[in-house]
């Protein structure tokens, strides 16, 4: 065996792995003999997807080198905390299905910055475009590009410019030429390659911690080991963590308390799962409403298995370095103690476990376990790109009047140039100590922005174009500011006071901005009656909230208690959204008006969303604190 830990085998596997991906890519995705390409195939895969091809794509765009590397760092240094992002992802699943998606589908949206033109205007739709164009290729790309390098110099010695570039190029072959296609149908066999490559590495680095004595006694092992590892409810000062400039600081600034429950991380899986392109893409792909509705369920059910996969296997790291003495771990794995290395950043447990703890073989399927999340995402997050750039950049302002071949091809050459892009940035993340913590915060800049505009533009009939393009427009510079007045809290608590600055400013604008306001559609009595009655009941959830947080704050402060203050504004929005929708008798000229029968759902849906919510209650009371 190398020095790099593969053998033979592994390689053989792994090249099998590669091959099979860009030969499936390619396949699904051929045009027929004498068929062009549609924007709607290439961009949408005509429409077609069955409900479990869009929830195993979800979650292999999701699941990526920031989860397998960054999530599992965080678990080295954290905790089971960080769960916190899987978990209230899986229940925010079941909102965006039951009530954001069916509106997309129902209005024909083919990518979110088109939703903001279809309810706002062009100006509103060309500030989104750039603004995710930017987002994807300066963050999503660099970040889950150089994880993914990161993981191949670490396990394979493969220099980390060299790893870049080849993962880009190998997302980009198929994704590129089959688009949206060859990205699902590739998705649904590398989820199954992730998940089970990653149950294996998790069985295997508990069982070795566990001295062989089966994973039940493994997990037993690192739970008394490390105690402080598994609270889900971090109080400040309790755990301190790698600052990546050689220091330490309070895990409470990534996870601050109860911040996580009622504060602004809502905000980062509400934008994220609901309202990005290169996830929400799956489900507007999707052949029925229906199918859209269950793929998202069945995704929300794999989110709550993540942890498993990433965050475990980083806490065993944890205890395997602090516990036990390089030459118990020498013995234990059978190398030499020069072989075994050390993790010098938080990021580098689960590299370091793969190289020390899967044997030959099986070695090479968890090495292809952890590309098929990486290349997955890349290729999700080239596809969205060249989507938004096509359809609302070069579609609606360079030529209108492009063929279908003329589309595929603008989606083509965007790929490109954002993969070069990415190419050249991605080095410079090599900074970061835990790079999913870079992610959280600098997307965390952008989506109480999106958040506000989007959801409100669903929703609230009062809301206006005016409105929105402020709101846009001050996202970014309002959290720059407020970090630079408040440097030190949490940058989940900075989101939530953005919120509640950005909900303000869009009201008040809205409400202002009354030269484009139309007449309102008569409502039955009994709905009026309905809608004011869940106004009220929001406003009043939203009056109990602000209490809690004006008497408890000061002294729950060390738990993040402030947070609630971003809850109770949310409360409060919905009750102005609900209350105005039914009393006021105007509303702006491009407001959604939608059958509220498309939000039913059936038994199965239900029953799944129910037991989704329970899951995760049980976990949160099993590792409190």
């Amino acid at each position: 065996m190398n020095s790099s830990g593969f053998s033979t085998l592994d390689y053989v596997v792994f090249v099998i792995y590669c091959l099979t991906i860009i030969g499936i890519g390619v396949f699904v995705s051929r045009s027929k003999k004498g068929q062009e390409k549609t924007a709607q195939d290439y961009f949408l895969a005509s429409r077609s997807l069955p409900w479990w091809a869009i929830g195993a794509s979800l979650i292999a765009a999701n699941i990526s080198a920031e989860h397998f590397i960054a999530m599992s760092g965080s678990g080295f240094a954290i905790g089971l905390g960080i769960a916190a992002y899987e978990w209230i992802a899986a229940i925010t699943l079941i909102v965006v299905a039951k009530y954001f998606l069916p509106i997309f589908l129902e209005k024909g949206i083919y990518t979110m910055p088109q939703f903001t033109e279809v309810r706002f205007n062009k100006g509103v739709s060309g500030f989104f475009a750039i603004f995710w164009l930017l987002v994807y290729v300066f963050v999503n790309l660099t970040s889950v590009s150089y994880l993914g390098a990161l993981a191949l110099e670490k396990i394979v010695n493969i220099p980390l410019m060299y790893g870049i570039i080849g993962l880009l190029i190998f997302s980009g072959i198929y994704s590129i030429y089959g688009g949206l296609t060859s990205v699902v149908w590739t998705d649904v066999i590398q989820v199954v390659v992730l998940v089970g490559g990653g149950l294996v590495t998790t069985f295997l680095a508990l069982d070795a911690v566990g001295g062989g004595d089966g994973i039940f006694h493994g997990f037993a092992t690192i739970y008394d080991s490390a105690q402080d590892h598994f609270a889900m409810i971090i109080e400040k000062g309790k755990i301190l963590v790698p600052d990546g400039d050689g220091g330490t600081m309070d895990a409470f600034q990534y996870l601050p308390g109860l911040a996580v429950l009622f504060g602004a991380m809502w905000l980062t899986n509400l934008g994220y799962w609901g309202f990005n392109q290169y996830i929400i893409q799956k489900g507007l792909a999707a052949k029925s409403m229906e199918d859209a509705k269950k793929g998202l369920i069945f995704a929300a059910y794999l989110k709550i298995l993540i942890p498993l996969l990433v965050i475990i296997p980083g806490i065993t790291a944890f205890v395997l370095i602090n516990d036990f003495s390089p030459t118990e771990l020498a013995e234990m794995i059978g190398k030499p103690v020069d072989q075994i290395g050390n993790i010098g950043k938080s990021d580098e447990a689960y590299p370091w476990l793969l190289k020390n703890f899967v044997p030959a073989g099986i070695r090479g399927l968890a090495f292809a376990a952890l590309t098929a999340a990486i290349v997955s995402s890349l290729a999700s997050m080239i596809n969205s790109t060249s989507t938004i750039f096509t359809i609302d950049i070069y579609k609606s302002y360079i030529n209108p009047n492009a063929t279908n071949k003329q589309l595929v091809l603008s989606g083509r050459i965007t790929a490109v140039i954002a993969l070069m892009i990415a190419m050249f940035v991605a080095p410079f993340l090599a900074y970061f100590d835990q790079v999913f913590q870079y992610i959280q915060e600098y997307t965390g800049f952008v989506y109480p922005g999106v958040v506000c505009v989007f959801a409100m533009g669903l929703f609230w009939k009062q809301m206006t174009s005016k409105a929105a393009l402020v709101t846009a427009i001050i996202t970014i510079p309002l959290g720059i500011i407020i970090k630079l007045i408040l440097p030190d809290i949490p940058f989940i608590l900075r989101m939530g006071y953005v919120f509640i600055i950005l909900c303000s400013v869009s009201s008040i604008v809205s409400f202002l901005d009354k030269g484009v306001k139309v007449k309102s559609p008569d409502l039955e009595i009994g709905k009026q009656k309905m809608l004011t009655n869940v106004g009220y009941l929001f406003f009043i959830l939203g009056v109990i909230s602000f209490l809690i947080g004006i008497f408890y704050s000061s002294q729950y402060s060390s738990l993040g208690v402030e947070s609630i203050f971003m809850i109770a504004t949310l409360f409060t929005m919905l009750g102005i959204i609900f209350y105005t929708n039914a009393k006021m008798d105007i509303e702006d000229k491009k407001a959604l008006h939608v059958q509220s029968t498309i939000f039913n759902t059936g038994a199965i849906f239900n029953v799944g969303a129910i037991g989704i919510v329970a899951i995760v209650s049980v976990l949160y009371i099993v590792f409190w604190m």
